[in-house]
This record gives structure tokens, sequence and C-alpha cells, in this order.
């Protein structure tokens, strides 16, 4: 790698990053720490870099004091393991001191945890951002040593949402007739159309989650992976979609493609899940019930954007709603061991343990079908196996508070229970 490119880069990205308006994210980050974000693709997590970058420079420090490198521009084509020392030679050459580092999307290099571990040792302050939930393995935390905190970088929830378009929302906001409807026509945006940050206010969002999409289907997954049978990759992504309130097994899926015309086998089914959650498209959720096997083998599969989602579905509501309570709740409470659902005579659709807190989701609740009788009673019973102080239905729109046997149930529309 030639030292004129970085110094070109390094020029660019100076001149271009304090132009850029961010809306901003409620991430705490100490001062004293290195932190590595991570999540999907276009999730902010290089505008979280950015947020940081214009904060020091509002504070007094120069671009003498900081170094941002994106790894996914295309003038860094061919930069390896070996070029690393030379972005701190070059910046050395540049400013005679030591930055704080900001490495984007770092996972394009080869092991990078290497350069990243003697950064920390040495010293330096460094923000790291990466699409792959490989860069939260064990063996990378090994190598990292305890030096970076992870960070889980989502899409905006519904409130960034709404401050991405101008409204600010609170308790006295809501009883304005006009700012509920306002919130509610953007909720509208928000459940069909998810929350990628770039996307926020554009009045047409479907064609650019259609290029996210496929940059994360041909770039993160198919070509990262050598994926020849892309067709059969295509379709279990659908049948996965279209599956989402379902636990779906690998056998399953395996002969669900298979049935829709790309024969494929278990094995490589087990791959192709293992890509997805690796590109943070797919988290899988297990059944708290079931046996260890079961749990690995048989979970529900949610997207982590419903706009993704979205792109998969005709007339998908009732989907999409759980979906996006599933994103959310993975978001506040973590990806990994901490949301479950349970499933064992009764079907509850969503358990956190940490919190006691047990929750159905129905879009209708249509007592005609006697869909409310149904909620209530399983989360009655789960009251009854498992130890739930938090009891909450979440619906498209209905909202009123139930006793039932000395326990309550919140029932609550989907977009207050994501504003509170």
């Amino acid at each position: 790698m030639d030292k004129s490119v970085i110094k070109s880069v390094i020029a660019d990205n100076q001149v271009e990053i304090p132009k850029y308006e961010l809306v901003p994210r409620n991430f705490i980050l100490e001062d004293f720490a290195n932190y590595v974000f991570v999540g999907i693709r276009r999730a902010g997590k290089s505008f979280l870099l950015y947020q940081k970058i214009q904060q020091l420079l509002k504070d007094g420090k120069t671009w003498a004091d900081i170094l941002y490198i994106n790894f996914e521009d295309e003038r860094l084509i061919g930069f390896s393991l070996d070029d690393f020392n030379m972005l701190l030679e070059v910046h050395l050459e540049l400013y005679g001191k030591k930055p704080t580092m900001f490495l984007d999307e770092i996972q394009n290099i080869t092991g990078w945890e290497k350069f990243a571990r003697r950064l920390a040792d040495q010293k330096y302050r460094v923000y790291i951002t990466g699409s792959n939930a490989k860069m939260l393995s064990s063996d990378i935390q090994t190598t990292l040593g305890g030096r970076y905190i992870p960070v889980e970088v989502y899409p905006y929830d519904f409130k960034e949402f709404l401050t991405a378009n101008n409204l600010t929302v609170n308790d006295n906001t809501l009883l304005s007739t006009e700012a509920k409807s306002q919130v509610l026509r953007y909720f509208n945006d928000y459940f069909y159309f998810g929350g990628f940050p770039e996307s926020a206010g554009f009045p047409s969002k479907r064609n650019y989650l259609t290029t996210v999409y496929q940059k994360i289907f041909l770039g993160d997954i198919a070509t990262r992976n050598s994926v020849d049978n892309t067709f059969a990759l295509k379709l279990m992504f659908k049948k996965m979609a279209e599956s989402v309130k379902q636990p779906l097994s690998f056998t399953r899926i395996a002969n669900i493609v298979s049935s829709a015309g790309a024969k494929v086998g278990k094995n490589t089914i087990i791959n192709y899940v293992e890509y997805a959650k690796d590109s943070w498209l797919i988290t899988p959720i297990q059944n708290i019930a079931a046996k260890l096997a079961d749990k690995e083998s048989n979970p529900k599969y949610y997207f982590t954007d419903n706009g993704i989602l979205n792109l998969f579905l005709l007339d998908g509501n009732t989907l999409l709603l759980e979906n996006m309570v599933a994103t959310n709740l993975l978001r506040k409470y973590g990806r990994t061991d901490s949301v479950f659902f349970y499933n064992k005579d009764i079907e509850v659709d969503f358990y956190i343990p940490e919190q006691s807190l047990a929750i159905q989701v129905s879009y209708s609740l249509d007592n005609s079908s006697n869909t409310l009788d149904r909620e209530i009673n399983a989360l009655l019973k789960i009251a009854n196996v498992l130890y739930t102080s938090i009891l909450i239905i979440i619906t498209r729109d209905t909202e009123k508070q139930l006793i039932i046997d000395g326990k309550t149930i919140e029932v609550i529309p989907v977009w207050k229970w994501l504003l509170f």
C-alpha cells in the first residue's frame, strides 16, 4: 500500500466528516475505554464514529489528535495486516503525535484483531466498527484480551426515527391530537420500512432497502462465504421471512427450500444460517422450555429490521408486528441468552428472565375469535410456570388494563410501547 494513498484518504475524510448532519444517538461511551461497534450494514455504526469525532473537534481537539479510516474505501483495496502500521507512520509524519484511532468496517482486513490488540497495549484510544458478528466470537475476544467493550448497534429505534424526522415526543405532546397523529403517521412508515438511518427522511424507501439487502446478500453473505447456490440462499431467506412467528429446524428449512425448487441439504442450510447470523441479517431466539439440543436446532428467526423483512412479504402485518417487538427486545436486552420464547403445553411469544417479563403479541384483539381470551390464558399459565411480575399484550392499536385472578395485564399499542 502506497503512503500517498493513505494520506489522500485521510485528507478527504477530514474534509467530509465535519459536514455530516447527525441525529445524536443515545450511546453512553466512557472517555477512557476502547470500543468495538458491531451490527448490520447501514445500522449507523459509522455515524457513531462521526458523532464522536465531531464532539472531539467541538471540544477543541484537532485532526492532529484524530485518525479515521474506512476500510470499505475502494482506494484501500489490497490493504493487508502488514499495512496497518503504515497508518501510524503516516499520521506521525503529518502531525508528530499519537491520535485517537477510528477504524471503520475493519473486519474487511484479515487479522485486524492483532493490530487492535497492539493499539490497546500501546495505550491508544480506539473505536472500531464491523458488520460481522464473528467480531464478538470467543477467539477474537481472547485475542483482544478484554481491552475493548463490545456494543451492538441496531438501526434507529422509534424515538430516534422520530427525532430524525424533527419530531420530539414526551408524555405531554401525546396529549395533543395533532402531535399524536404525527406520531402515528411516522410509525406507519417505521413499521413497514424500518429504521435504517440513511433512509429515515426518504419519501420513498423501498429502493434503498433493496440496495441494502442486495449488499448484505451478495457482499456480506454470498461472496464472503463463497456461496455457489445463491438461488437456494435467496429462497431460504424468503421462506424464513414468511415463517417469522414459527420455530424452524434446519431440517424443516432444507425441506421447504428443496420443495420450492432448490435442492439443498441440512448441513448446507446450517452453514447458510450461520452466514446470515454473522451478517446480522437474522437473529435466533430460543425456546426457554426446550432441551439443550432443541434450543439450538429449533429456534424462531427474526430479521434485524422490519424494512428488510417487508421486502419479502405481501400482507405481512402480523409478522411485521412480532418482528418489531423481537428486534426491540434484542436491542434493549442483548442478542445472546437474554430473550426467549416459551413453548411447552402453552405458547408465549417472548420471555425475558432478568425482567420477569412475559409478552404476547397480537395484531388485533378480536373477541369474536377468542383472540383476547387465548392471549390472556397463555400469560396466566406462564405465570404459574416461570416467575413473572410483568405481563403485557402488545397490539397494533388497542390499549387497556386487565386485572384477572389478582394479576395485572397491560394491553398496549406497539407504537406507545416502543416510546416508553
